[in-house]
């Protein structure tokens, strides 16, 4: 039979990243295509040691149904974590894990906003935030970004010429795909503007405390003093994306409503997965293993940069992220960006094209996105001289 689709979900189509990550399930796939943590990062042996202990010694906490609001330890371990990075203020804020970063993103999108508001963000943006914004048939508005940011001017010019104006959402730090990291000028900026258009902030933070290099930046939400910014983080990158487990730092009063929409979404996040996350924070040290995995990801960075240098057309200009898991390569201008693409994955080398990141599938775009966090060393050396031999022969 044929099936009638609801309007929401009628024209999402599935994400392009998965599909090519069916590809390079191949052995012989050198894939830069994910956006997953390294292996060598995740700390097994201490979720092991700790899943041990807390079913041997408390499992029905571990595996009876809790509240909506989360692993009361857990949230009191991150209000605090939070308020000593100006994240989180207990005489405004409120505190709930989520399923992740992206259920956080997606029920604040749904507490907010009505079919046909506006929600802006940048372009190009993270794929399944765009697709939850998406599934709520939102008018979805990109601005483009330049090296500090979303641009002030397109931003303040789609706030005006677009009805509804609810949301503003954007990755500050290390930003998917790009890499780009917002400067704090800019953060303040941005801020300032929502302010005088009454608009709410919806800061996703994934990727904030895998900065490897520079100077850290003060989250948006630090700046926060009329209760418009909601910050989304998330243990997937510091701990492991497995567990899935996010948290909303936001007023209490939005609190209060995602906490009655996640009632009806899933009830609660996992809450094992919740104590593994809460007993790693208090009883090893976090710092220490948050410095390793830096460590591991300024390495990989740094040698993907180095034979993207040596081997890769000087045509080609790519971003040199100071954190987070990506690199943002644009060939030349006119170029066929998907040609190159399909013409990587025939040589057995997975990339993302542009295309899976862009808020319209029309919008023009010539750049793909690298990941350097999952392959290994070797496979990073010999995927960048596949990819250089190809753009040589192709550009030069």
């Amino acid at each position: 039979m044929e099936y009638s689709f609801s309007n929401k979900v009628a024209n999402l189509k599935a994400s392009a990243i998965r599909e090519i990550l069916k590809f390079t399930a191949f052995p012989d796939v050198i894939s830069f295509a994910a956006g997953n943590p390294a292996p060598e990062a995740f700390p097994a042996e201490e979720v092991k040691e700790i899943t041990a202990r807390v079913l041997a010694e408390n499992p029905v906490a571990a595996l009876q149904y809790s509240i909506t609001e989360g692993y009361t330890p857990l949230r009191d371990t991150l209000k605090k974590r939070l308020a000593s990075q100006s994240c989180y203020n207990s005489d405004i804020d409120d505190l709930i894990i989520t399923s992740g970063g992206q259920q956080g993103n997606e029920l604040s999108c749904k507490v907010f906003l009505n079919e046909g508001d506006t929600l802006i963000c940048e372009s190009p943006s993270f794929i399944g935030s765009i697709n939850s914004f998406k599934s709520y048939n939102v008018n979805l508005v990109g601005v483009e970004m330049d090296s500090e940011g979303i641009d002030l001017e397109k931003l303040e010019e789609a706030i005006k010429s677009n009805k509804n104006v609810k949301i503003i959402y954007l990755i500050p730090n290390f930003q998917n795909p790009t890499g780009k990291c917002m400067s704090f000028e800019r953060r303040k900026a941005v801020y300032e503007l929502a302010r005088k258009y009454d608009v709410m902030i919806l800061e996703d933070n994934p990727y904030g405390e895998i900065r490897f290099a520079g100077e850290h930046i003060p989250s948006i939400k630090s700046l926060d003093t009329d209760g418009r910014v909601i910050y989304v983080g998330s243990f997937s990158k510091i701990l492991a994306p497995g567990i899935r487990v996010g948290f909303v730092s936001a007023p209490k009063a939005v609190i209060q409503k995602i906490v009655v929409c996640k009632q009806v979404s899933d009830v609660h996040t996992n809450i094992l997965a919740q104590i593994i996350a809460d007993e790693f924070l208090n009883k090893y040290d976090i710092d220490s293993h948050l410095e390793r995995i830096r460590a591991i990801y300024r390495s990989k960075c740094g040698l993907m940069l180095s034979e993207i240098d040596k081997n890769f057309s000087k045509k080609i200009s790519v971003t040199r992220p100071q954190g987070g898991l990506f690199i943002w390569a644009t060939l030349p201008e006119g170029c066929d960006m998907m040609g190159f693409c399909k013409k990587a994955v025939e040589a057995k080398v997975a990339v993302v094209p542009g295309t899976a990141f862009t808020i319209h599938e029309t919008d023009p775009i010539s750049s793909f996105r690298l990941n350097f966090s999952t392959p290994t060393d070797e496979q990073l050396v010999k995927g960048c001289e596949i990819l250089g031999k190809m753009s040589k022969e192709m550009f030069d």
